[in-house]
């Protein structure tokens, strides 16, 4: 949060699976389409949120495995957790406030007389969460009977049920709603509540984001039965909440637009021609817009591919240089020179390219220099590198695009390729 010096223009608080994640789409491209928007229009001045019933150990796998973008905070473990920043620094106050009441040793003890719950794997077993999977059929009914118990062994917990099998134990100040509530309460000392925030969702343990005060709310087209069942028993009449026409992060975009929160057109959704038309000097969107075009040349999806070679050409300074993570520096021209015996390689194959945590910073009237991570997806494998470019709008119109005149690059995250046809 202290990346900001003032409230962010829009947080987003989402779940992961089946919300922002859609598991059922190959190519993921409703969360990729949801990337490109926010980092060419909000990551500089917005503030994103994950919020997801996985632990730790479970999050990092995802990442792993989808092309996520890094939040700015991330809360884990049904709200349990809450960290922030890459390198997931844990908010001990809220530690503090979850342990009142809380023994997780009587939790254990008592859960284990009732045959109807199995244990969740061990990963998922946190100092303030219990998680169980049960039958559905049989989840009303051990929710009252173990509440009951509990309440007389002195504790104050909240049982949540979701995704039609998994039921967790947690303390009665946890859960997402809660986590929200208590990031709401730290931002409100610091003078800097988000001037819009958006909760996003697909399961009852999502439920809670929706209670909170002037916050929007976004059920996904495909939200289960148990968070429609909370909507029509406890949202229906209010304009706050929405069930959206389209699935996971496609419905984050759509509730974006239906509550004009800002812009909501992903770059992704732009004809190549309408993406280079630009009306302002943008080195976010400049960024984004140059790797969306590098994932179509590699997968061949360009009509008329000589004639935005040329152009790529053109904004590349002639006497501009890029330092490649294998050590080795060349001419930017010589580089993009190099693209043409490349174009198509990737057809009909699994490839992205996604840019994270796009941070631009004016040097001069004229320079920017602008920092972030460059990612790849080639079939299951995903490679990272920090890439810093230097930008230019001397002597050339919006029009035209910004002046590349320096890219550096390092591998990071353990990343590496023996694959030399590597590009910026």
């Amino acid at each position: 949060m202290n990346r900001l010096t003032s409230s962010a223009r829009l947080m987003i608080v989402s779940d992961l699976d089946h919300t922002m994640v859609d598991h059922h789409d190959p190519e993921n491209l409703s969360i990729l389409r949801f990337n490109a928007l926010w980092e060419a229009k909000y990551r500089h001045d917005s503030l994103l949120v994950f919020s997801t019933g996985r632990s730790p150990t479970l999050y990092k796998q995802l990442r792993k495995e989808k092309p996520m973008l890094t939040p700015d905070i991330t809360i884990l473990s049904v709200g349990t957790e809450i960290t922030y920043g890459n390198a997931m620094v844990p908010d001990e106050g809220w530690v503090d406030v979850l342990n009142h009441k809380w023994d997780k040793k009587i939790v254990t003890e008592e859960t284990s007389k009732f045959p109807e719950l199995t244990l969740q794997s061990e990963t998922e077993q946190r100092p303030h969460k219990v998680s169980f999977k049960v039958e559905k059929e049989k989840a009303q009914e051990v929710m009252k009977n173990l509440s009951e118990i509990l309440v007389k062994r002195g504790l104050d917990v909240k049982i949540i049920y979701s995704g039609g099998m998994d039921l967790d134990i947690l303390p009665q100040g946890a859960g997402k709603g809660q986590a929200l509530a208590y990031l709401h309460k730290k931002m409100v000392a610091e003078g800097k509540l988000p001037k819009n925030t958006l909760a996003c969702g697909d399961s009852g343990n999502d439920a809670e984001l929706f209670t909170i005060p002037d916050v929007h709310g976004v059920m996904v087209k495909n939200a289960q039965e148990e968070l429609l069942q909370w909507y029509a028993e406890n949202a229906k009449n209010n304009p706050m909440i929405i069930h959206a026409d389209e699935t996971c992060a496609a419905g984050i975009i759509q509730a974006i637009g239906h509550f004009k929160l800002g812009p909501n057109t992903s770059p992704r959704d732009l004809p190549l021609p309408d993406l280079f038309k630009v009306d302002d000097f943008d080195p976010a969107y400049e960024v984004v817009k140059f790797y969306l075009f590098l994932e179509k040349w590699f997968r061949g999806d360009i009509e008329n591919p000589e004639q935005y070679l040329e152009n790529l050409k053109a904004v590349c300074s002639s006497s501009g240089s890029y330092f490649s993570p294998f050590g080795v520096e060349q001419s930017l021209h010589e580089v993009i020179g190099k693209l043409e015996e490349c174009y198509g390689e990737k057809k009909g194959k699994k490839f992205r390219i996604w840019v994270d945590q796009v941070f631009p910073s004016q040097l001069d009237s004229n320079t920017w220099l602008v920092k972030f991570k460059k990612l790849e997806q080639s079939g299951e494998e995903q490679i990272c590198c920090f890439t810093t470019v230097i930008l230019s709008s001397k002597d050339v119109k919006p029009s035209q695009g910004l002046t590349w005149v320096h890219v550096h690059q390092t591998w990071m995250d353990g990343s590496t390729s023996d694959n030399k046809n590597w590009f910026l």
